[in-house]
């Protein structure tokens, strides 16, 4: 059409009209400029580690001026890292399920059975220590490949499935072990392996146990592997937006059993470190795995809707709540109001999470 045609003029002129009109729209939306505390939710949004790591400076602040020179020693420090070991070691594996938008509480019954299965298998049964810690391992595996499998083709709710399995994995659990418990002696004369996390070492006056640093080392291979590979990112996405993730070409369904999967291996080592850190074998120890678990990777920032949190944040909660059980039993504080300070962070921590989901909304 010519733009000399006297009949199309009408229709260029309303054009015109339209285009004012929506780049008035637009400039008007570019000047909505955020406030101070939108900004706010944006940072932190973006830096999930933020919040817990200031409570965590803190905490070391107040019990130092509260508790004095006993909280601040070297050995106390470093034994707060080594009563924090297990929950660290099973935060990871929480961590990577709850990163899918999912949860796992049956955590604590797969440490717990895989460690039963090494104990037995070593010295009940004579096998050498180490085949009956690669059997542990994979039977955590297993139980988490399990998990995966119903969570992911049957598509049941991971809440329903893992609270099912839990009750599975404990009655196994007891089954095998039939209630009874492997004394420390025994393993340290037949399978002193199966202790090998519950070695310490002295670095100055500090004291730490193989399990301990085992933690740290798991912490920052995990962090790598959630940043820095395809793997990492595709959990993330999946727990961000499932569907989205799906036409990106991302293989959800795979990715998912993976998770689990790799989070019952990671339970299997925990269950091979708690054999270490309480020398025996006993079918009734880790009860509160589970919550602990989740209690750290809430507290660490990890957002319980998935797609956001790190292992780096976990970890920070897991010291959160080891340094301030320990900071309110220096301090003469009975132990249920140390129970009520950990409930406290927890609401505070999903009331942050809450508050920081609206960036997104």
């Amino acid at each position: 059409m010519s733009t000399n045609d006297p009949t199309s003029r009408p229709a260029m002129a309303e054009f015109e009209k339209v285009l004012v009109r929506s780049d008035t729209k637009v400039v008007e939306f570019d000047d909505e400029r955020p406030t101070p505390v939108m900004r706010l939710q944006r940072a932190l949004h973006s830096q999930p580690t933020v919040i817990p790591g200031i409570v965590l400076l803190m905490g070391v602040l107040f019990f130092s001026a509260v508790v004095g020179e006993r909280f601040l020693d070297p050995f106390n420090l470093s034994l707060i890292v080594q009563q924090v070991t297990i929950i660290g070691i099973l935060g990871i594996a929480q961590t990577i399920v709850v990163l899918t938008a999912g949860i796992d509480l049956s955590v604590g019954a797969i440490m717990v059975l895989s460690s039963v299965v090494m104990g037995k298998l070593a010295v009940g049964a004579g096998l050498p220590a180490p085949l009956a810690v690669t059997a542990g391992l994979f039977v955590g595996a297993l139980c988490g490949w399990i998990n995966g499998v119903l969570v992911t083709y049957v598509r049941l709710p991971p809440f329903i499935v893992t609270l099912g399995t839990w009750s599975v994995f404990f009655a196994l659990n007891l089954w095998y072990s039939e209630s009874e418990t492997i004394r420390a002696q025994d393993i340290e004369t037949d399978a002193p392996l199966l202790q090998f996390f519950g070695t310490a070492i002295e670095i100055g006056p500090a004291r730490f146990t193989y399990g301990s640093i085992f933690m740290l080392l798991m912490c920052l291979l995990f962090a790598y592997v959630l940043n820095r590979t395809a793997w990492g990112r595709h959990v993330t996405a999946v727990g961000d937006d499932a569907d989205s993730a799906r036409l990106a070409g991302i293989r959800t369904e795979r990715t998912l059993v993976s998770v689990y999967t790799l989070a019952g291996l990671v339970c299997g080592f925990a269950g091979w470190a708690l054999i270490g850190r309480i020398g025996s074998v006993s079918p009734q120890a880790g009860q509160t795995g589970n919550l602990d678990s989740i209690t750290a990777v809430v507290i660490g920032g990890t957002s319980l809707f998935g797609g956001r949190g790190s292992i780096l944040g976990t970890l920070i909660g897991a010291l959160i709540v080891g340094l301030f059980r320990n900071g309110l039993a220096l301090s003469g504080v009975n132990v249920l109001w140390q129970e009520f300070t950990v409930g406290i962070l927890i609401i505070v921590a999903v009331a942050i999470d809450q508050w920081l989901r609206k960036v997104s909304s």
